[in-house]
């Protein structure tokens, strides 16, 4: 799978209410993020940008993709290095820096991927698998900033085959 890949997104703002953007005030964040053929994604600002908390903010859609990219990745290394990986979980915080001007950027990302394996392994194996994952991550590597990862590591007894 080499080439170009194209993503289609279209964003649909729903906030305008019968004054629009008469001031800062007068409209609501609210939005839809839809991709042809799947459920709308409602969107807002963050409550501290006078969101709908409700709703899911960029920032929060953003630190998910990251979270998502790492985890489709180390499911595959996981796969090819014949580790059996039967539950994963991710607990994602990300930190924004907001200047006084207004605007701001992602300061930092990190990850706490919980790996279940259903067999013995080593960590020196678990930890190449989360390293090669964050370097193919596609996500991972179009951001400047940095993404750390702090991986955990369940074993689980192998199920009985009959």
């Amino acid at each position: 799978m080499s080439g170009v890949h194209s993503y289609t997104v279209n964003v649909l703002w729903t906030g305008a209410g019968t004054s629009g953007t008469e001031s800062y005030t007068s409209y609501a964040r609210d939005h839809e993020v839809v991709v042809a053929g799947k459920p709308a994604i409602e969107g807002s600002s963050d409550p501290a940008f006078r969101g709908d908390e409700s709703r899911y903010a960029p920032e929060e859609l953003f630190v998910a993709s990251l979270s998502q990219c790492h985890m489709l990745w180390a499911l595959q290394m996981a796969a090819r290095a014949g580790v059996r990986v039967v539950g994963y979980s991710d607990r994602a915080i990300g930190a924004m820096r907001i200047q006084s001007v207004g605007g701001g950027q992602f300061i930092g990302v990190t990850l706490h991927p919980q790996l279940t394996v259903a067999d013995e392994v080593d960590e020196e194996a678990v930890a190449r698998i989360h390293a090669d994952a964050h370097a193919y991550c596609f996500i991972s590597r179009s951001v400047n900033f940095p993404v750390r990862i702090s991986p955990v590591t369940t074993i689980v007894a192998a199920p009985e085959h009959p």
